[in-house]
């Protein structure tokens, strides 16, 4: 344990360094970070996952950069280059990038200008140059004259010499830090059409000549700016102002006006212009990669989360339908553990059908007591919902669309073929949006996140970094509800803390071979499953109605023997504690605190009791778009109209109000107050009142508000003119579209893909 890391990092977080080094500890010995965060509060001081998760990411960066400066230490060392300063200098160093530049004059080279120049023996002559003493250039440089070196004239011998010295200015590491300090503060993105690409790369238009502040740049319009230079559009420079960077190096390296301090400004030019210029703009083009890429995938997480967490309908008897035209719509009736019970293939929506159609449909519901219809949000979802809503159909069966996103890249997946090898893709993807609306979570596993349409610019940033903090939220969300060990699936199995692919399949092997597990004691007769993935799974693993009453809650086996002696204090059983909320409340948990268990675990056991293995999601409430209004055409400035929020970027929501386009909510129309982040106002899967701003039906775009005091604008056809808060919304997302073509659309919803 590297007791200046922990130093570090307990002042970076604002946590004390016991925290730090406890949660460390634990996640050097395999514990994840749902397990710290629950079941180890006394070792953290109750640090949550949020917490945990930004220790681990920082030590990981602290080892890398430890590593990196081994590796510097180890290639110095070989070529005798270590000396005492520059080691000091090296060990001090608090940053991969001042650890590069105190390493950038050491580092082997390719062959440069500078190289060439000191193989023809112009070096003394650089350093002489670089003294700015008084002294003639052209008298000292004619000494160097040598046509068998390649020296053919003085002039040549002082550009070899000024060569020298460009690369000295632009290796110094004074030079470099104000440099890129300058870069950063005071840089601007500028960006411009290649010529002959206006037609073709029209989507970028907004771009065509742009500038802006790399301080003020926003995170999807960074990624938005470099996905058209990489799709051959847009060429995209960082410039700051370069009169202001040369002054700086002038200041740091002439020191005079003679005849050499001339020779040295040129070199100064020239080194900054060919050398440092480049160099800081890559630096400034990723390090503002990075943190785009970090905004992008903080969006994307905390939409992934609130998607997971939505509210389950629970165990119902669900019809889900596929809508279709052409082809009609995939039925099929699911049991209320999601067990495909019957399917087949209704033209729901053929006039020459209906009556059939309805018959059918009535059929079905009552032979499979079907107490939901599930309706999938996508092509004729709208029309097939209005069919469904038409018929005499029970009011207690409620119906409701399903956002279907991912749903085909489910149906085509080797997990769809593992659990319906008979059936085809339109049938998975049938039972998948009626599982979904059963529960989210469990479904919404097994699809890549990628896939579920929540994301912003998910194909331009870094996917190791994605794929991690995606994990992680995956991981959080299922422990944070719990699984079902008896029903749960090998995927949802694979995110329970300490399981994982192998573990998840030899549970539901066991499962499958021995029957269900009555107890979590049970679990230990698992191959492979040891006393440490135990101790990470247990108290995330449910079995209702085992053997054991806390078997079905979140107390973890280990504090079993705490509660077992609160029920004995209390001369009743366990079952009654849960039972009866008189007798939980004579609990003195002053009586039961020990080195082992502190008051944070014992308030965390007395909640559960109260409410074991309590789902902490919200409660669900069916929703319904209003009636007539199913496609864009429908829609009229003005209107007042409930919808769904499907997707969070950094500059608004994306709401679906039932027209197969979702509409933008841009973050100035959030709320009557300034926001910054949507997400401080509204989440993914909230059901809203929107009001129309504008809908311009050329471009397929609908301009929404969720502003109270927001004035209704004119029934009417759309302005030809919009206003300028319009064309500020087309800037910034100017259209969700198919295949993740436009580079503006920084969300990702049902539409595209």
């Amino acid at each position: 344990m590297n007791e200046a890391h922990i130093l570090k990092i307990a002042q970076e977080l604002n946590l004390s360094s016991p925290q730090v080094k406890a949660a460390a500890e634990l996640l050097a010995g395999g514990a994840t970070i749902p397990f710290i965060a629950r079941y180890r509060k006394e070792a953290t001081g109750s640090l949550d996952e949020v917490a945990v998760a930004a220790v681990r990411d920082r030590l990981e960066q602290l080892q890398e950069l430890d590593q990196r400066r081994e590796a510097i230490f180890k290639s110095l060392e070989e070529r005798g280059l270590l000396m005492e300063d520059l080691r000091d200098k090296i060990q001090a160093a608090g940053t991969l990038a001042v650890l590069e530049d105190l390493y950038l004059p050491f580092r082997p080279k390719r062959r440069t200008r500078a190289t060439i120049a000191r193989e023809k023996g112009l070096e003394p002559l650089a350093r002489d140059l670089f003294e700015q003493g008084a002294l003639d250039p052209d008298a000292e440089a004619g000494a160097y004259v040598d046509p068998e070196k390649g020296v053919e004239s003085v002039e040549q011998a002082l550009a070899g010499a000024r060569d020298i010295i460009a690369e000295w200015i632009s290796e110094d590491e004074t030079a470099r830090g104000r440099m890129r300090e300058t870069f950063a503060s005071q840089a601007v993105f500028r960006s411009k059409i290649i010529a002959g690409k206006e037609e073709e790369g029209s989507k970028y238009r907004d771009y065509f000549d742009w500038e802006e502040p790399v301080t003020n740049a926003p995170s999807h319009r960074i990624l938005a700016l470099r996905r058209g230079e990489k799709e051959g559009f847009l060429i995209l420079r960082v410039i700051p102002p370069e009169e202001g960077a040369l002054e700086n190096l002038e200041r740091l390296f002439l020191k005079g006006e003679g005849p050499a301090s001339r020779q040295v400004q040129l070199a100064i030019h020239d080194g900054y212009k060919r050398l440092l210029a480049p160099s800081m703009e890559t630096e400034i083009r990723l390090e503002t990669k990075k943190k785009a890429d970090e905004e992008a995938i903080r969006v994307f997480a905390e939409n992934l989360r609130q998607l997971l967490l939505a509210p389950p309908l629970g165990g119902k008897r669900v019809l889900a339908i596929d809508p279709g035209f052409r082809t009609g719509c995939k039925v099929v009736c699911l049991d209320p553990q999601g067990k495909l019970l019957h399917h087949e293939t209704i033209f729901l929506l053929s006039e020459k059908n209906v009556a059939q159609a309805t018959a059918r449909i009535r059929e079905l519901s009552d032979r499979f007591a079907i107490e939901a219809i599930a309706i999938g949000n996508g092509t004729a979802g709208r029309e097939t919902e209005t069919f469904i809503r038409g018929l005499d159909l029970p009011r207690s069966l409620a119906v409701i669309m399903v956002n279907e996103s991912g749903a085909s890249v489910y149906s085509a997946s080797e997990v769809a073929r593992e659990e319906f090898p008979d059936q085809d893709v339109t049938v998975r993807g049938s039972v998948s949006i009626g599982r979904r609306l059963m529960d989210p979570l469990a479904e919404l596993v097994k699809i890549d996140p990628k896939s579920i349409g929540v994301g912003q610019y998910q194909h331009d940033v870094d996917p190791g970094a994605l794929k991690r903090s995606l994990d992680d939220v995956v991981e959080s969300c299922v422990n944070r509800v719990g699984v079902e060990v008896n029903t749960a699936s090998r995927q949802l199995l694979t995110y329970v803390s300490g399981l994982g692919p192998q573990l998840a399949k030899g549970i539901v092997d066991y499962r499958n071979t021995h029957g269900p597990f009555h107890s979590r004691e049970a679990l230990k007769q698992v191959p492979r499953l040891g006393p440490k993935a135990f101790e990470q799974a247990a108290g995330f693993l449910r079995i209702r109605a085992g053997e054991n009453p806390l078997d079905g809650s979140a107390v973890h086996p280990e504090s079993y023997p705490l509660v077992d002696a609160m029920a004995r204090d209390l001369g009743c059983t366990v079952a009654d504690l849960l039972r009866d909320e008189i007798l939980r409340s004579r609990i003195d948990l002053t009586r039961y605190v020990s080195d082992q268990a502190g008051l944070p675990t014992l308030q965390d056991i007395q909640a559960e009791l109260s409410k074991p293995g309590r789902d902490p999601r919200e409660r669900f409430e069916a929703f319904h778009f209003a009636e007539g209004v199913v496609k864009i055409e429908d829609v009229r400035p003005g209107m007042k109209l409930p919808g769904v929020v499907t997707n969070l970027t950094a500059f608004g929501a994306f709401v679906d109000i039932g027209v197969h386009q979702d509409g933008l909510v841009h973050v100035s129309e959030i709320a009557d107050r300034f926001v910054k982040n949507p997400a401080e106002v509204v989440k993914v899967q909230q059901q809203v009142t929107v009001r129309v701003l504008e809908v311009d039906l050329a471009r397929k775009r609908i301009s929404l508000s969720l502003k109270s005091g927001s004035p209704a604008a004119t029934a009417g056809p759309p302005k030809k003119n919009p206003p300028k808060q319009e064309r500020r919304l087309e800037k910034e997302a100017p259209k969700q579209d198919k295949f993740f073509n436009n580079p503006f659309a920084a969300a990702f919803g049902k539409k595209q893909a």
